[in-house]
């Protein structure tokens, strides 16, 4: 076992960690879908074009993936509670900083900050779930993180759009930084259930591989994992921005339906993830699992993208893919935890999630390309090799994974 492995402890003690973390995570998934939602009212205030618009995330997805690798090494060294209150404050002063803009590079700084925010929720989250949940409940709270970061995408649009089609965008932002410091105002309330002391400084006598802050790069498992999520990253780029618009060009989908296939994706990938939890219970079955999903979300997505479907099974094969894919996401972060040294959690974290915001910023340009130029169903032949390549990283995250590893 782990030294820093905690007995088994109450379903109560774990259940209130489990749901503060996913509170958390909610609002940081909320948080990347500010803007978006709000695009046709931003351009009309600021005569921007929808290009702007988007580099706006840009920034933040870079600015994000910055500090999701820098800091990790701040959880490891103070601990992940204040990393996580400080996340929360720039989310909730970004949306009050976007919700009062009068130009552009108002909205731009203001990115910056949400960017830094962003950053820091993986390194904090699995620390805390990691250190302070007992490790057969390991399976059910990542479900539940998953879950929570499901919903905060899910929620973000059908709460900002009626509040700005009733009142205005600005009213619509700033209901979000009051949400934003409502759950930073819940987890200081009830801090004491976060609590976890910062790593202790290596021994006198401690290996080189302990005491150097950077020797975890050197494990071949973190890069894996890192492939794994910029991989994983791109499909769900590809999911959330153009598979639904490219299905309605090849399958002739109503524009009510093709609004409904990310949701219906969403709220079943959240029902996959309940299903993954209890899957996910015996760790050795990690990579098999994520394999099985991915391979049968590859399946679905050529049957999308190459075979003749009515419009109404479009969105029936939406939620498919995304329960399966979300059966694999419990089996995911499995395999990162048994991929990280002890001594380096939070770090291997920020550098190993820092592949989703490259991954996010990446997949947009190519596959737009593809889009501009009439290629629908190379769109979904990209998505299911980009699953394809998944099974395989995960795999070869297991073959690389090194005997220096404290087992988990």
């Amino acid at each position: 076992m782990s030294t820093l492995s905690l007995p088994a402890t109450p379903w109560r003690k774990d259940a209130a960690v489990i749901g503060f973390v996913g509170a958390a995570h909610c609002i940081s998934h909320f948080s990347q879908l500010l803007l978006p939602p709000l695009f046709p009212w931003l351009r009309d205030a600021f005569q921007v074009s929808y290009a702007q618009l988007g580099f706006l995330l840009t920034i933040f997805f870079v600015v994000s993936c910055v500090v999701q690798t820098l800091s990790g090494f701040l959880v490891d060294r103070y601990g992940p509670r204040p990393i996580l209150f400080s996340g929360l404050a720039l989310l909730g002063v970004a949306a009050l900083g976007y919700a009062s803009a009068q130009n552009y590079w108002t909205l731009a700084a203001f990115a910056v900050v949400a960017g830094l925010g962003n950053g820091v929720f993986h390194p904090v989250d699995y620390t805390m779930i990691n250190r302070r949940v007992a490790k057969e409940r390991l399976g059910h709270a990542y479900s539940v993180h998953g879950i929570t970061g499901s919903l905060g995408w899910a929620v973000a649009p059908v709460l900002l759009v009626p509040l700005t089609i009733a009142y205005s965008w600005r009213v619509a932002l700033l209901v979000a930084a009051a949400l934003a410091f409502a759950v930073l105002g819940l987890l200081w309330l009830w801090r004491a259930a976060l609590t976890v002391e910062p790593l202790p400084a290596p021994a006198p006598g401690a290996s080189a591989a302990q005491e150097h802050s950077l020797a975890f790069l050197k494990i071949p498992a973190v890069w894996m994992c890192f492939a794994f999520f910029f991989f994983y990253a791109g499909a769900l780029s590809i999911v959330q921005t153009f598979a639904p618009q490219s299905a309605r060009e090849l399958h002739a989908v109503p524009v009510q339906l093709v609004a409904l296939c990310l949701t219906i994706y969403m709220v079943c990938s959240a029902a996959g993830m309940v299903a993954g939890g209890f899957m996910a219970r015996d760790p050795e079955r990690a990579e098999r699992i994520v394999g099985l999903a991915f391979g049968l979300a590859a399946l679905v997505a050529l049957a999308i993208g190459f075979m003749p479907l009515p419009a109404l099974a479009v969105p029936v094969l939406f939620g498919v893919m995304g329960f399966v894919s979300g059966m694999a996401g419990p089996s995911r972060d499995l395999l990162v935890k048994r991929s990280a040294p002890d001594n380096a959690t939070g770090r291997v974290y920020g550098v190993v999630y820092s592949g989703l915001d490259i991954g996010q910023a990446v997949a947009p340009l190519v596959i737009g390309t593809l889009m501009d130029h009439g290629a629908f169903r190379s769109v979904w032949l990209a998505l299911s090799l980009l699953q394809g390549v998944l099974i395989v990283s995960a795999f070869n995250v297991r073959r690389v994974r090194r005997g220096v590893l404290a087992p988990a």
